[in-house]
Formats: structure tokens, sequence, C-alpha cells
């Protein structure tokens, strides 16, 4: 499967992109003590439904599954992260850096086409 290490390298680095772009989002929506609650609050929820759901046997992962789901919707959970990445970056007002993430997240995904193959499958 997709696990060139420059792909996985790329797919590590567009999550660690999305973690800090959820935090920046929540910081700029919000105000008062809310504002630290949801600075933290989200990434955090992010990282433990991108950790949490996974296919038991992915070997792009630890092959682990804390809650085991189906393959199609470990795939839609990562477009939803991915997704929320990029329009969290439009909706602050950063047009051309939300368009590089959702390319960059167009290009992994179509280098790990095995994988999305194996996802849908199981």
């Amino acid at each position: 499967m997709s696990s060139h290490p420059i792909n996985m390298v790329l797919r590590f680095l567009l999550e660690l992109c999305v973690l800090a772009v959820s935090g920046y989002w929540a910081w700029t929506v919000s105000e008062g003590s809310a504002r630290f609650l949801l600075v933290v609050g989200v990434p955090l929820l992010l990282a433990l439904v991108w950790g949490t759901f996974a296919v038991p046997g992915d070997p792009s992962r630890s092959g682990r599954a804390p809650i085991p789901v189906p393959g199609l919707v470990r795939l839609l959970l990562e477009l939803a992260n991915f997704s929320f990445g990029v329009w969290a970056l439009y909706s602050i007002g950063y047009p051309v850096p939300g368009l590089i993430l959702g390319l960059a997240v167009i290009i992994h995904y179509i280098l790990s086409y095995d994988r999305i193959t194996w996802l849908v499958r199981q």
C-alpha cells in the first residue's frame, strides 16, 4: 500500500497543518475565556477522532483500532478532517493557503490510490 516514506511524511505534515489551522481558526473566531478553551479543544477533538476511529489492520497506521470502523467511514473521517482545515483557512481570510492545503491533500490521496481502494473494500 501507499506506505512510501515521502507520502507518509506528507500525510503526517498535513495532519499537523490541520491541527495548527484548527487552533488558529478557533483563536480568530472566538474571544474571552472561550477562546482558550477552543484553541485547545478544537485541535484536541480533531486529534482524538483521527487517532480513535480506525480500520483494523490498516498498514498505513499502527494496525490497531481503538474503535474499529469500516474503511469507508475512516476515509470520510479523514476527508472531513482535511476539509475542515481547508474551510477554516478560507473562513478566516486565507484563501491561498487554503487552496495550497487542499491541493496537497488531493496530491496525497492521488498518491494513496491503493490505500483508498483498500479502505473502500474493508
